[in-house]
């Protein structure tokens, strides 16, 4: 069984006044959710920790959270999928809400609000400077993969992959990617046409990773 599926009958918290909103208990080193999962809901920890890993440039980035705080929202938020492994350091115990809980309990409790834009502040905060130490490093290996990965269509040469695929490939993270190919799109060097990459002038795309 996949231990990331989901218990049956899972009971309802009542005590924080909102729908829709279930208890889940972890074991040591159970995955919440992993990279490339759909991010349908958002986690408060109750109890116990949590650790989130991401890939980036270079490694991985590990982020220990503990009771009280809460992760998993920006998938909740502006959806898409998951960008990093959220696991149970030891035993724990998740509050789990979907979107329409989360905004249920906003309303009733303006303070959870107050909070979660507080952390999103000091996530962009912490984008910010992750961009800036993307630097060359992580253009020039999306480039490499980009060059490498290209084929001959109809209309021009085209990358037939997606968004994580090239997060794989080059070592970034989603979000390191999505960044680097805007900056290749601002450049010009590469258009986006009908979901697919597509690459006008293969050799001045290549200059990028000399």
């Amino acid at each position: 069984m996949d231990e990331r599926s989901e218990p049956a009958n899972r009971p309802e918290t009542t005590d924080v006044g909102v729908r829709r909103a279930f208890e889940r208990t972890l074991a040591p080193g159970e995955i919440v959710f992993d990279e490339g999962d759909p991010g349908e809901r958002l986690f408060v920890i109750q109890a116990g920790e949590v650790e989130l890993r991401r890939r980036a440039a270079g490694g991985c980035r590990v982020e220990r959270l503990g009771a009280g705080e809460f992760f998993g929202e920006m998938g909740v938020l502006v959806g898409g999928a998951r960008a990093e492994r959220a696991t149970a350091v030891g035993a724990a115990r998740l509050l789990e809400l979907d979107a329409a809980t989360l905004e249920d309990l906003c309303m009733e409790r303006p303070e959870v609000a107050i909070r979660m834009l507080r952390r999103l502040a000091g996530r962009l905060v912490d984008l910010e400077t992750q961009s800036a130490a993307l630097g060359d490093d992580g253009l020039r290996a999306l480039v490499r993969v980009l060059v490498h990965g290209a084929e001959a269509g109809p209309d021009g040469l085209r990358v037939p992959t997606n968004l994580l695929g090239l997060a794989a490939q080059s070592g970034l993270s989603p979000l390191e990617a999505w960044r680097a190919v805007h900056q290749l799109l601002d450049r010009r060097l590469v258009r986006l046409a009908d979901d697919v990459l597509r690459i006008p002038d293969l050799e001045a795309l290549a200059a990028c990773a000399d």
